[in-house]
């Protein structure tokens, strides 16, 4: 496979998906929010955006399968696209402007291109392997923040599964108190791609699934980062829980957060 080709075709259709999302956001009502579970939200929006997708990358890699967010029985493969169409519906659903789109294509367990898309800034970063990460065509590279009281991190609130809650209120605490600070944008695929150029030193959250991060770990290893689950391990895309930081504070972020997670 020509990866870097595959990258270019799917950046084009990221841009064209994203023109429709910003036309559907002007016209878009609160009658249109359908509730899928708790505080877990889809619109005509996502299912029309991930049916484009899946038509274009079906053109661009013929016989690939998927792993979508509104089409969850959709059969698997060994080779895969991991695809967000809307990562961040409740922020588009309240007019704040950080959503995305996400694709990630996947090698069995391995993850070979990453794209994400933000659609209000057109910002689109990306990256195959073998090659660095790219914002809109520059090369960009995580922070080189080496202390945790130098760094902003980002991470998602629970709004689902709170077993944890305990544990992470007190590493948001922790936090508090070491660091620059801690944001909470709506948008993990953002998260990821924000570290990888460097605006957040690093990021973490759990309860997430394989289209919200499959796509940004890419991107943030090629730039230079490290992603892990809680545990140091890499169950980190299908684990639900993840970490993802520049490779300075990345040891001492991972003691500080299996401190607060047993």
């Amino acid at each position: 496979m020509d990866l870097e080709k595959i990258t270019e075709q799917v950046c084009e259709l990221c841009r064209e998906t994203g023109s429709f999302i910003m036309e559907e956001a002007a016209r878009f009502e609160a009658k249109d929010i359908e509730l899928k579970s708790y505080n877990n939200f889809v619109t005509y929006v996502d299912k029309q955006s991930e049916e484009k997708l899946i038509r274009g990358l079906s053109s661009i890699l013929p016989g690939t399968s998927f792993i979508a967010e509104e089409n969850p029985s959709l059969k698997t493969g060994s080779i895969n696209w991991v695809i967000d169409p809307l990562d961040g519906t409740t922020n588009f659903i309240h007019h704040l402007p950080v959503f995305c789109i996400s694709i990630a294509l996947m090698e069995k367990n391995r993850v070979i291109i990453g794209v994400i898309y933000e659609i209000n800034q057109k910002e689109l970063f990306y990256t195959w392997e073998g090659a660095p990460a790219f914002l809109n065509g520059n090369i960009i590279h995580v922070s080189g923040s080496s202390h945790l009281i130098d760094c902003l991190f980002a991470t998602g609130f629970p709004y689902y599964d709170f077993g944890r809650l305990d544990e992470y209120l007190l590493f948001f605490k922790y936090l508090m108190q070491t660091s620059r600070g801690v944001r909470r944008i709506g948008s993990a695929a953002a998260d990821l791609a924000y570290v990888a150029c460097g605006r957040f030193d690093g990021f973490y959250e759990y309860g997430l699934s394989p289209w919200d991060v499959a796509a940004g770990t890419l991107i943030v290893q090629n730039a230079g980062g490290k992603i892990c689950d809680f545990h140091n391990g890499d169950d980190f895309i299908f684990g639900k829980e993840i970490v993802a930081t520049n490779e300075n504070v990345f040891t001492e972020f991972l003691n500080a957060l299996k401190g607060h997670f047993h």
